[in-house]
């Protein structure tokens, strides 16, 4: 040992010694850290609670056992699910004398039947803690088993037994499990179950398993227009038919999507997927592992980017399109419906809440049951296959437009003549005065509708990615290394800040159009901000407006109108559409709409309605501005209370028929 880790001097061990080493026995360590399994204490991690009971009842079904899930929320956020499988084992553990198999599974850590695998081939479960994380987490958990025609319970609290397990006589006409909690609330405060959210979560499931009934309840206070208080899940198709309501009317690549299921033999697995490509909306990827959700995706999803990349390249070079050997996954897989389930043995995650699948067998297993179908699809319907094809090579070509005006030396700003844009900025062309146009648009999907929609002289369009930086509360160098805020600043070409010149905008109208949502609103609230702080002028001369995309379709017969919003479409129901029955249409976003709708509610200067952005006069000048920047946006919430409180009254909004 090195003798310069001596000073001479004796070290003190203070209060450090044998006393000091905590030892957490059963269920402590959950409660003491649960955001070691199951991701932290917010609302993700309390459904995740909901998810760890279901997917124990879902086993039970894929494992052949049980047939019937059901699901029923009740007032005080307590949660019941049932299944009519074999139910757990009650009789005494051999490990643990004087306990039933219940109490040992529900009070002990990595306990489980899915560590051999002689009770479940396929499982959600691995690691033996979800069920007894969620009794650790839980103020109240009630377990009944219906066994051998006869119904056992036990209760405890917050992980711990609070007596021993009861027989509480026949039930010959029941089986399986139902385990009933209600989540502590020292652990999730006042976060309470969300019955849309659990609603969404156990009509997926069905979809996931073809063989599965799933019976939803919920209490009648807890009901509402998207959620009822009873329904029925089950799903002969599975993901072919979650496709189908997914899709809905869009108008996709091919009319027929790509679905199909692969089983393995001795037990490898099986795969199921069912993927279309809409024209003009946004897509969404789902994938799932044993019927658990990986939102991160993982090995699975590699095995089928990599089956569809090489068939669509296989059948470029069978049509001799020599360009398709530059197809890359990203030009297959954006915009596209995708779903993939996958059923393996001992799957492996990257954490407890399973949100991205490791397992390095799975990629290959995948692309092995997708790549034959695949081909088969493409030259089964040689125009269906020519189609796709076409699709993904103007993505293709997209992508490498990008790519090589990014590539491009931009001009100095000595050479006015070449201007420096953003590459995912689609111009127009006019420069008529009072005339042009920029759109801000939330989402490329949407950006692509708008792009169709557009007046290519008059009106340029700029997809953004998502909810930009909150410059009010960012460092400037982390404002200066934005991706968006530079696009955003090299779009409008005037500055910035102290540099910012109006008569320098290339635009006359800078539109921001986001969906009629609460995260398209905060979208639209981030880029007000943006321009409020770095741009206060633009704002200033009038330049900011905020597009108005409806939020309803309404029509009875051949007759359809538009509305805003709830209070707007009461009124057409009122008024235009008095005494008749009206179909109503929600539009989830802009990406939902065709170019044709988008024009004519939100684009077309004839027939649409823009809100022009203003400052108040008392934030006229520079200070005022970062002052009601600072109020409204920036760290301390104190501050947008007193704002709110001394401005509720003034609230006006300048609307124009531009």
């Amino acid at each position: 040992m090195s003798e310069d880790l001596f000073d001479g001097t004796p070290a003190s061990s203070g209060d450090y010694d044998s006393s000091s080493i905590e030892v957490l026995e059963g269920l402590e360590p959950v409660r003491r850290r649960p955001g070691m399994y199951i991701g932290g204490t917010d609302d993700r991690a309390l459904h995740h609670l909901a998810a760890e009971v279901l997917d124990n009842a879902m086993d039970e079904a894929v494992a052949g056992h049980a047939s019937r899930i059901e699901v029923k929320l009740e007032e005080g956020n307590r949660l019941s699910i049932a299944d009519n499988g074999r139910g757990i084992p009650v009789d005494e553990h051999p490990k643990f004398p004087g306990k039933s198999t219940l109490e040992v599974i529900l009070s002990t850590l990595h306990s489980g039947g899915k560590f051999s695998g002689k009770a479940y081939a396929t499982s959600g479960g691995l690691h033996g803690v979800g069920v007894s994380v969620v009794n650790a987490l839980s103020e109240h958990t009630r377990v009944e088993v219906a066994r051998d025609r006869q119904l056992y319970a036990q209760e405890f609290s917050k992980g711990q037994t609070l007596g021993p397990i009861e027989e509480l006589g026949p039930t010959p006409n029941r089986r399986g499990t139902t385990v009933t909690f209600t989540p502590d609330t020292e652990i999730f405060s006042d976060r309470q179950f969300k019955p849309a959210r659990l609603f969404k979560l156990a009509r997926s499931k069905a979809y996931l398993f073809a063989g599965v009934e799933i019976r939803w309840k919920c209490a009648p206070s807890l009901a509402s227009e998207d959620v009822p208080e009873e329904a029925t899940f089950k799903f002969p198709g599975g993901l072919a038919d979650h496709l189908a309501e997914q899709i809905g009317e869009r108008e996709c690549v091919t009319s027929q999507p790509f679905t199909g299921t692969q089983e393995f033999p001795d037990e490898q697995g099986r795969v199921e997927w069912a993927v279309a490509w809409p024209l003009y909306s946004d897509g969404s990827t789902s994938w799932y592992c044993n019927t658990v959700p990986t939102p991160d995706g993982g090995t699975h999803e590699q095995g089928l980017r990599a089956a569809l990349t090489k068939g669509l390249r296989a059948f470029g070079e069978l049509t001799q399109t020599k360009k398709a050997k530059d197809i890359t996954a990203d030009d297959v897989m954006t915009g596209g419906e995708v779903m993939l389930s996958v059923f393996i043995r001992d799957p492996q995650f990257q954490s407890q809440t399973k949100d991205r699948l490791t397992s390095p067998e799975a990629a290959r297993l995948v692309e092995n049951a997708i790549r034959d179908h695949f081909d088969h699809f493409l030259t089964g319907n040689m125009e269906r296959g020519k189609a796709l094809l076409g699709q993904v090579m103007e993505r293709m070509d997209e992508r490498l437009r990008r790519k090589q005006e990014r590539e491009i030396k931009r001009k100095t700003a000595t050479n006015a003549k070449k201007l420096r844009l953003p590459g995912k900025l689609t111009d127009c062309s006019g420069d008529g005065e009072g005339e042009t146009e920029l759109f801000i648009v939330e989402g490329d999907s949407a950006g692509g509708s708008a792009k169709q929609a557009r007046n290519r002289k008059t009106q340029a369009i700029l997809p953004i990615r998502g909810k930009i930086l909150n410059v009010a509360s960012a460092t400037a160098d982390k404002i200066r290394a934005n991706a968006e805020i530079a696009d955003l600043t090299l779009a409008m070409g005037c500055g910035t800040r102290k540099d910012c010149d109006p008569e320098n905008l290339r635009y006359d109208r800078i539109i921001i159009m986001t969906d009629a949502d609460v995260d398209g609103a905060h979208i639209a609230t981030l880029l007000m901000t943006f321009f409020f702080q770095e741009m206060p002028e633009v704002v200033r001369k009038g330049h900011l407006f905020l597009a108005q995309p409806p939020l309803y379709r309404l029509t009875a017969g051949k007759e359809s109108r538009y509305a805003r919003d709830d209070a707007h479409r009461a009124e057409l129901e009122e008024t235009v559409f008095k005494g008749k029955k009206v179909d109503v249409a929600r539009f989830k976003g802009l990406g939902e709409m065709n170019p044709a709708q988008l024009r004519e509610t939100t684009m077309n200067p004839e027939t649409r309605s823009l809100i022009r952005i203003t400052l108040p006069q008392e934030f006229e000048d520079r200070a005022g501005v970062a002052r009601l920047v600072d109020e409204l946006m920036g760290r301390n919430p104190e501050h947008r209370f007193n704002f709110i409180q001394n401005h509720a009254s003034d609230v006006d909004r300048d609307l124009i028929d531009a």
